[in-house]
Parts: C-alpha cells; sequence; structure tokens
C-alpha cells in the first residue's frame, strides 16, 4: 500500500512524531491512522520509559489565571535542559497544565502522594456503602478497589483525563511531550488558589 504524503502530514500534526517516524507506523499499519496512532503512542512511551531515570532539573513554571479572576495556578514543569524548557512546546505543556488544573482541581498529583489516612477513610466509605448494599464479602473489596480508582482518576493530577482532550491522561499527555522533546519531563509541584476556599 502506498503512503501518501497528506496521510504522514496529518499524522505529525497528531503526534509531533518525525516524518521518517510517521511514515513508518502506517506502513505498520497498513496505512490505518488510528493503528499507526496508536503505535506511535506505544513507541512514545517506549521512548519515554527510557528517559524517566534521568534528571529534571530544569523548566519553567506555568500560570494561569481564570478570565473572572477567581481562580489562578502555579505548576512547576522540569526538563532535563534549559534549551528544552525554553522551547515553544514546552511552555505550551505548562501552559495547558496550568489551565487544567484550574479547570479539574486536583488534589494530588499522583496516587502515592495520597496521604494514608486520606485513602483509608476512602476505603472505609466504599466498604460500608457496599455493605449496605447487601454486597456479598467476596464482591466488597472489589467495589472497594474499583472506588477507589475512580477517586485516583478525580483527584489525581496524572490520572485525569486532560480537560481539552478526554481521551488523553494528563499523564499520557506528558509522555507524549517526553517523546517529541526528547527529555524527560516531569511535574514537580502545583498549587492552585480560589476565592473563597481554604
Amino acid at each position: 500500500m502506498e503512503i501518501t504524503a497528506e496521510q504522514v502530514k496529518k499524522l505529525r500534526e497528531a503526534t509531533g512524531a518525525g516524518i521518517m517516524d510517521c511514515r513508518e507506523a502506517l506502513r505498520q499499519t497498513g496505512g490505518d491512522f488510528d493503528k499507526a496512532l496508536a503505535f506511535l503512542r506505544e513507541k512514545g512511551l517506549a521512548k519515554a520509559g527510557k528517559k524517566a531515570d534521568r534528571v529534571a532539573g530544569d523548566g519553567v513554571i506555568g500560570s494561569y489565571v481564570h478570565h473572572n479572576g477567581r481562580v489562578a495556578v502555579l505548576v512547576e514543569v522540569n526538563s532535563e535542559t534549559d534549551f528544552v524548557a525554553r522551547t515553544p512546546d514546552f511552555g505550551e505543556l505548562a501552559q495547558n497544565l496550568a489551565m487544567h488544573i484550574a479547570m479539574a482541581n486536583p488534589r494530588y498529583l499522583k496516587p502515592e502522594d495520597v496521604p494514608a489516612d486520606v485513602l483509608e477513610a476512602e476505603r472505609a466509605e466504599y466498604r460500608k456503602e457496599a455493605e449496605a448494599a447487601g454486597k456479598p464479602a467476596s464482591v466488597v473489596e472489589k467495589i472497594v478497589d474499583g472506588k477507589l480508582d475512580k477517586f485516583y482518576d478525580e483527584m489525581c493530577l496524572l490520572r485525569q483525563p486532560f480537560v481539552k482532550d478526554d481521551k488523553v491522561r494528563i499523564g499520557d499527555l506528558i509522555t507524549q511531550a517526553i517523546a517529541k522533546l526528547g527529555e524527560n519531563i516531569v511535574v514537580r509541584r502545583f498549587t492552585r488558589y480560589e476565592i473563597g476556599s481554604a
């Protein structure tokens, strides 16, 4: 099957991958755009995995103030070098993360950051609900684990669906940026301010 320049261009715009990578992905998947997209994401994950241990000591502080002035966010996004931190793609990532945090209001960066007492309180609540619904003991723990998974999806930044594209999680958005920019990228911390909330 012949791969057209238009197909390559479309895939490149969607992924930020190189021309040769896009052409190869389309060739491997018989020209199927969605399969090629998945192929490149998997490849990006492999590239990102190799970079995960590298020190990300540079970066930027992304900021966002909502148009009504009632919500503001600061987020520290780190890269390995100042060169990458100054690129428009990196700046856009930091801006998108700050805007997402303003809209989605995550409380934690990742599941490992949820305090043990909060986790135990959530588990106890979910267990109580399942038992009150008359669920058998063998099913209760599965229900608790499922609800805890949803809790992570709602409360942990890296697990949340991106507000601009709910098919992509924030963790995947960062992984795509790692694959595109060629450096480890880490969200170090964030702060969200909202008028009237503690």
